[in-house]
């Protein structure tokens, strides 16, 4: 097997400083490093992830890799790879890792169909494309496969579809539901992420605009939380009447999208689904109109309609493509439509990270222990594992907080004490 593509082992030690600096904001995640490397609970086991190559990955693959596994990384993004992290993983950590910020899609297939080629045991993902090519191109390695874990809300959705057409051929543990993760990863860190890569991909200024988030699931929400604390008049698009109206008792205007685009500024998709900005959107835009997606698949923009009504694309400033229409207006789509926290900025936060991939850590280690007694389908990280983290988490921040006495215990589970 090919032992790495990376841009270039040189920026080696520029990613071993930055891992180094993320890794004091990840005081979870060392925990279980340091009990990890004494108990080794995953000798030889041979696991192969496709996550996005960030200093916070490194320091999962590092506790994986000091755990006993035999770990090959690759990126499950093309945009979202910062190179200086994949040199360091090959040259200093010493795990195979094919990650190239800015790879085609050509390339970027080749990388994970390698990680593939080092015939995993169990797989790590975001977003789901490891899992689906193994069951498409790879089905010969399945029955050695113990099973996986799922990081994305747009992963266990495409995992829990194969489950129900009786296509997935092993457990997942999806770590996207834990409460840990989904709580604070999609709603602090994607809320702060997304607007640190539009500040930094545009430079405006968010006070005074019309931002439209599309999307009201816990991305949507703190994206929302984060861009009205920016000064922006939020807008919420939706299909779903629950969180739509949830949206509007948290304080927010709740339109369709075809009236949102007659006034917004600043859209972003969140949704996870196809073509939720399309053609007839693009028609209706103000001159000057930014659109990003912070959904984890470029589709949630339909960039090749944009491209047919275009008469002019050009590059602006990194990250920013500006087409100009037939009638003078010119659009902005921002990191080509992929994760705009990851295309342009750093994404989630450290100290977000460290329980989601705590999770991930806890949730392969459950998963290695259990994987005989499973089915194959989308299981929920278990509720133990979750209370562990969220503990751990505290004890990190040096917050204490109350237990409950023998007497409260023994009300709590008893029907006959009342009024």
């Amino acid at each position: 097997m090919q032992q790495y593509d990376v841009k270039d082992l040189r920026l080696a030690e520029g990613g071993r400083r930055r891992i180094e600096w993320a890794e004091r904001e990840m005081p979870v995640l060392r925990l279980i490093r340091e009990r990890f490397e004494k108990e080794r609970p995953l000798q030889g086991v041979r696991i192969s992830a496709c996550l996005h190559v960030t200093t916070e990955t490194a320091n999962l693959m590092n506790t994986l890799h000091l755990g006993g596994a035999e770990v090959v990384l690759t990126a499950s993004n093309p945009l979202s790879t910062q190179d200086d992290v994949a040199a360091c993983l090959v040259s200093q950590y010493e795990i195979p890792t094919f990650a190239i910020k800015g790879e085609d899609n050509v390339t970027y297939y080749k990388h994970i169909r390698a990680a593939l080629e080092h015939k995993p045991q169990v797989t790590m993902d975001d977003g789901a494309d490891l899992v689906s090519t193994l069951h498409k191109e790879y089905r010969d390695l399945l029955p050695q496969v113990m099973g996986g874990t799922e990081e994305t809300t747009t992963g266990v959705i495409r995992l829990r579809a194969m489950a129900k057409d009786g296509a997935l051929a092993f457990p997942v543990i999806a770590v996207n539901d834990a409460m840990t993760k989904h709580f604070f990863d999609n709603r602090y860190g994607t809320g702060q992420s997304t607007i640190d890569g539009i500040v930094r991909a545009t430079n405006v200024l968010l006070a005074g605009k019309n931002f439209v988030i599309a999307g009201y699931g816990w991305c949507g929400r703190g994206l929302a939380m984060r861009a009205r604390g920016m000064g922006s008049n939020v807008i919420v698009t939706e299909v779903d009447p629950l969180p739509a109206l949830e949206a509007v008792m948290d304080g927010f205007r709740v339109m369709p999208m075809d009236e949102a685009v007659e006034i917004g500024d600043i859209f972003v998709t969140v949704t996870g689904d196809i073509n939720v900005i399309d053609r007839h959107h693009f028609e209706n835009m103000k001159d000057g109109a930014i659109v990003a997606n912070s959904g984890h698949f470029n589709v949630e923009i339909n960039i090749p309609a944009l491209e047919q009504m275009a008469v002019e694309k050009r590059l602006v400033r990194p990250f920013v493509d500006q087409y100009e229409l037939p009638d003078g207006r010119r659009l902005n789509i921002l990191g080509e439509g992929r994760l705009i926290n990851l295309a342009s900025a750093e994404g989630h936060p450290a100290s977000v990270m460290d329980m989601s991939f705590a999770n991930q850590a806890l949730g392969l280690e459950y998963l290695v222990k259990n994987y005989a007694t499973l089915e194959r389908k989308v299981y929920s990280v278990p509720h133990e594992i979750d209370i562990e983290i969220a503990r751990l988490k505290l004890a990190g921040m040096n917050v204490k907080i109350d237990t409950l006495t023998s007497e409260q215990i023994a009300y709590l589970s008893s029907w006959e004490e009342g009024t």
